[in-house]
């Protein structure tokens, strides 16, 4: 019997298996890579243990970014991420600035920090009355700039000049308050940054207030960081304001624990004999007179306390020990107070044993690879 093979037909068959084993490979690879897809926007690389900084600059491409993002297991694949930013149509939005990223994001965090500018930063605080010295320390100790470095700007005749600062320091005019910083910020940066919230905050108040008070704005921040060093409780501001300024008036010697040891060492609260009678032109126990500038960068609490100070006729005040001040009209007065609250002192109306309040500086220190 004879079999007639119908050529015609088994070469369309032939055809047909073909197209559908490239359709179900097709399908494959789209299937692997939908799946390869869902891994890389849902998984992250790792457990988001280990960080880094990268630092974007302005003309970055997607690519170079991308590409920095893989190198250091941030995201799984370059070509993946370059891929989801394009069909997010966020290749032309990425801003530039230092970031913190780490390899416990998906890509959808890593993005959107990018898109909306969520730069890293470091958050540091000056406190109310802290000198240019102890912010210095604060600085280098966080690692944020070296003290001398900082020191330096701070007394830096060309950047005073650019400031519009007639002194010889920038002290008084660091504003106390929080700042953001960004990474190689410098210290002429942490400076103008530091004057510029004194601007912001208090400049245009002081320019039309210190005529009512009949004080330049340099005498103005002198009295209130000297205010701001002395006081611990917020309700004896006034109170102070007011001895400094009637001791003025009757050209006696203002007698400031804090003015003894500045430049010299913080002042923690306590002086001694020798402090007050080390020659320094800063030491009101041995001028009368201001001091020729701030002895700290004084908050707008103490500022308002020179500029409205209560209407007393107090002369002398000493530490109840408790936070707060006795203030008398009369030396014996303050005597008998000196020898209630003290009971011993190196010399009559110094303040030996008031205590500040510590401060710390609660935010931790990040160290981390930079990537540029």
């Amino acid at each position: 019997m004879k079999r007639f093979f119908n050529l015609e037909k088994i070469s369309s068959m032939s055809a047909k298996w073909k197209i559908a084993g490239i359709a179900a490979l097709i399908t494959l690879a789209a299937g692997i890579f939908c799946i390869r897809c869902a891994v890389f926007l849902w998984l992250p690389p790792g457990s988001g243990k280990h960080a880094w900084i990268f630092e974007f600059r302005e003309g970055y491409s997607l690519k170079k970014i991308a590409g920095q993002l893989e190198q250091t297991g941030v995201v799984s694949s370059e070509r993946f991420f370059i891929l989801y930013a394009r069909l997010k149509g966020a290749e032309g939005g990425i801003k530039a600035g230092a970031y913190l990223f780490n390899d416990g994001m998906t890509p959808a965090v890593i993005l959107h920090k990018l898109l909306t500018g969520d730069v890293y930063v470091r958050r540091f605080a000056v406190p109310e009355g802290y000198s240019m010295y102890q912010i210095a320390e604060l600085l280098d100790r966080r690692g944020i700039v070296g003290r001398e470095a900082f020191l330096e700007q701070c007394e830096n005749p060309a950047l005073l000049a650019e400031l519009g600062i007639k002194a010889t320091s920038v002290e008084g005019y660091l504003y106390p308050c929080t700042y953001d910083i960004a990474p190689r910020t410098t210290a002429a940066d942490l400076v103008r940054m530091m004057v510029r919230q004194f601007r912001k905050h208090l400049s245009a108040e002081l320019e039309t207030r210190s005529a009512a008070a009949r004080l330049s704005t340099g005498e103005i921040l002198t009295l209130a960081s000297m205010v701001e060093k002395e006081a611990v409780a917020p309700g004896d501001k006034p109170l102070i304001a007011s001895v400094f300024l009637n001791r003025l008036k009757k050209k006696m010697p203002l007698q400031s624990d804090p003015t003894a040891v500045y430049k010299i060492r913080a002042f923690a609260g306590k002086v001694s004999r020798e402090d007050i009678m080390t020659d320094s032109p800063y030491n009101t126990y041995k001028i009368r007179g201001l001091p020729p500038g701030p002895i700290g960068n004084p908050g707008r609490d103490a500022i308002e306390a020179i500029l409205n100070p209560a209407r007393t006729k107090y002369l002398y005040f000493v530490s109840r020990m408790d936070g707060t001040h006795y203030f008398s009209t009369t030396l014996e007065e303050h005597n008998r107070a000196v020898n209630k609250y003290l009971k011993s002192g190196p010399a009559a109306g110094t303040d030996m044993d008031r205590k500040m309040p510590e401060y710390r500086n609660d935010y931790p220190i990040l160290t981390q690879r930079k990537v540029r």
